[in-house]
Formats: structure tokens, sequence, C-alpha cells
């Protein structure tokens, strides 16, 4: 099996659990996943099985989009409401409130990460050294947001529709908006909507999965690899220049295309991500299979 499967990840499971869950229902090793979701939030966790796992760093390093609820006020250990509360405080922040304060937000800024994180520091992962009480410095991380968005109010929380790069925690965010209203904030709910190309629609449950696996039709839900570059340009090989792809080796090539591009067979199969530059293309990264004949 080679391919995508976009999952929509239920609360309460971590992303490796969702991996472990699939590799036992497709009977596949070779499966990895496109960028971490906490345990607490739901939403769109892309799946690489097989040869696609080659894919993996391209969706870890998407742009990423959540909707999540902000609950003013309330402050925990872990920056979200699975934490043990530190402190609360009366306030009532009002839509104009956060609406005056969440531009600041926007663009291009550094953010410390929490200390209940997977980042590791001396060998350890952060969040080992938090359950112990042990608190240690983190470096400052660059990360970028391009869209925060009011969408709605719930029982005195603040529902946010955020857009931001690869690396960006959430409740993180939503902790440093809270300080920045004056009260304190955690967050309530977390659901991913899109990763890179990859949104609701595509996703199916854990549950779905199970169903198809357990049919034989599980590989019906698996997306190509190619899916993932849709953005880039096509381009097809001759039988000559498929040969010299498939030995790895760069070759002359004239295109109107430069850049990056996906690259095809004469049969239309999907062979690699490539790079066209002065009419030479190269490999960025492979997908075909390799034979050991």
């Amino acid at each position: 099996m080679n391919g995508i499967i976009v999952i929509d990840k239920p609360a309460g499971w971590t992303s490796h659990d969702v991996i472990g869950k699939l590799r036992g229902l497709f009977r596949e090793r070779r499966i990895g996943h496109g960028g971490t979701l906490d345990p607490m939030a739901t939403g769109v966790l892309p799946v690489f099985v097989g040869r696609a796992t080659r894919a993996v760093p391209f969706c870890e390093n998407a742009e990423k989009e959540y909707i999540g609820t902000l609950r003013p006020g309330v402050m925990t250990d872990t920056q979200d409401i699975t934490g043990t509360v530190l402190e609360t405080r009366a306030c009532s922040v009002t839509a104009d409130d956060m609406l005056s304060v969440i531009p600041r937000f926007l663009g291009e800024q550094r953010q410390l990460p929490p200390m209940y994180s997977a980042i590791k520091v001396g060998g350890k992962k952060l969040y080992e050294l938090a359950r112990k009480g042990v608190e240690v410095e983190r470096k400052p991380r660059t990360v970028a947001i391009s869209a925060i968005e009011l969408v709605g109010e719930s029982s005195g929380d603040f529902i946010l529709r955020i857009v931001c790069s690869k690396g960006t925690y959430i409740r993180t965010l939503f902790a440093d908006i809270g300080e920045a209203l004056g009260c304190g904030a955690c967050l309530s709910s977390l659901r991913r909507t899109r990763a890179g190309r990859f949104t609701l629609n595509d996703a199916v449950t854990v549950e779905e999965a199970a169903s198809a696996a357990g049919s034989g039709t599980a590989e019906s839900l698996l997306m190509p690899v190619d899916r993932l570059f849709f953005d880039f340009p096509a381009v097809t090989l001759s039988q000559e220049n498929m040969k010299k792809c498939l030995n790895g080796t760069e070759f002359p090539f004239e295109s109107d295309v430069r850049g990056l591009c996906r690259v095809y067979d004469p049969a239309g199969s999907f062979l690699m991500l490539g790079k066209l530059e002065e009419s030479v293309m190269k490999t960025v990264k492979s997908f075909f299979e390799v034979s050991n004949g």
C-alpha cells in the first residue's frame, strides 16, 4: 500500500496512537503523519503510507489552519483546559476587546514553546520534565500567523480561526492573547481544519478506516502522493529520460517550467518531485519503488 489517507483525529488520541492503529489495520510498518496534534485536539491528520512516507517533511512544513476556542480568565500549567488550573480571574472580555488585541499577533513573531511539549532539551522531552515539576530554559522560535479571525462566542469563550506556520503552538498563542487582554486565558478546544492542501473534506474517521480494512477496501481510501504537490507544474519524461531519472542522475531537460515540478513517466505514473534549473532536471525526492532486480 502506498498513498495518503487523511484522518479526522478524535479527541483523546495522540497522533502516534493513530499511526499505531493504522499500522495494525493496514499491516504496513511504513506509516507516518504530517504534523502532530495534541491529544485534546481533533481534525486533519494527514497520514502517509508505504513509500509515500518520503513526503512527510513536505506536509510537516505546510501551513495549517485551526478553529480554536479561547477561555478568558483561566490559566493552566499546560495552557489548555486539560492542565492544572494555576489561577482564575474574574473578567468581562467583550468581542471588541478581542478584536482590539488579536491584530498584534499577526505576522512573524517569536514564540516561547510551552513546557508541556515534545521539544527535546538535553535529550529529554519537555513534557517529561514538566511532569516532574522541572522547568528549563527554552529558546523562542520564529513562527508566522497569517490570519486570526474572531468567528463566534460560546458561553463566554471566544472562537477564533487561525492560519499559521509550522511549529506554532495555538495554546501558547491563546495564553499570550490572554496576557494582552490583561486577564489570562487558555485553550478550551481545538480543531485542525486544514494541513497544507488537505482539509476536513478529505478526512475519514478511524472507524471508517477500520471498516474499509475489514472489508479489504482500505486501499480505496488512499490518495496518490502527488496530490500533495498539485501546486507545482507537471512534466512528462521520455523513455530515455525516465531511465536516467530511475538511476537518480541529473539530466538535460528542455521545458518552459522552472523550479519545483511534478515528474511523470510516459504512462502517467508519478516518479518524483523534481527541480529544473538551467535546463537540468534534478531529483528533490523520488517516489517510485526501487527494484532489487
